[in-house]
């Protein structure tokens, strides 16, 4: 059962309704909709009807998100990538849904998706995708060890590490906050888990 209380338009006024305005009509309201971001009475889908709850504190996490995806040095493939790993990490449904979607839209094949959901080994050409590959798999265990960091250091330059461990954290915050407030892919029931201590989001 979802946890969460959906603000329609005709509720929100003040900087609530500002930052509605910025996720509704700002960069992911633009080009293709490759998923949606409103529901049928208007209220936000996925992670981003919670911003609302703390508008100055949602207003920085859009913007952070924004520049993520639009203003990151990353590929398409790369960004998505990246995303998914974090999904799959924390199983999170609207996040898996969502940016695999975006990630057919930028070149990613179906094979090369069910391998990051089910966590499996993926054997890429391109070393620049590869690196980012290992080094998001480890950075969401929480660390990087020395081996990954020489394997990956170069091709990846300090800057898109730095890109990558602020993507990671961005997105485990949005999937922490959607497992917290039940909130799925829609139609996608929220599975009820007991914490694992083995599992990097056992906190």
């Amino acid at each position: 059962m979802t946890r969460q209380q959906a603000f329609t338009p005709d509720e929100l006024d003040g900087e609530r309704l500002a930052v509605y305005r910025s996720i509704t009509e700002g960069p992911r309201a633009r080009g293709p909709r490759l998923f949606e971001l409103v529901s049928e009475s208007g209220s936000l889908l996925g992670p981003f009807n919670e911003f609302l709850l703390s508008p100055r504190l949602g207003d920085a996490l859009q913007n952070l998100g924004a520049a993520i995806r639009y203003e990151s040095s990353l590929s398409g493939r790369a960004r998505e990538m990246a995303i998914l790993v974090v999904a799959a990490a924390w199983d999170s449904a609207f996040e898996r849904s969502a940016h695999e979607a975006v990630g057919r839209s930028v070149g990613l094949t179906e094979s090369e998706l069910t391998a990051i959901a089910s966590q499996a080994p993926l054997d890429l050409d391109d070393p620049h995708e590869a690196a980012v590959l290992r080094l998001t798999r480890a950075l969401v265990t929480g660390d990087v060890d020395d081996a990954t960091w020489s394997a990956c250091v170069p091709p990846l330059n300090r800057e898109t590490v730095f890109e990558l461990t602020t993507l990671v954290g961005y997105y485990a915050t949005l999937a922490l906050q959607m497992r917290t407030f039940r909130i799925a892919d829609p139609g996608i029931p929220v599975p009820e888990r007991r914490p694992d201590p083995q599992r990097p989001d056992a906190h």
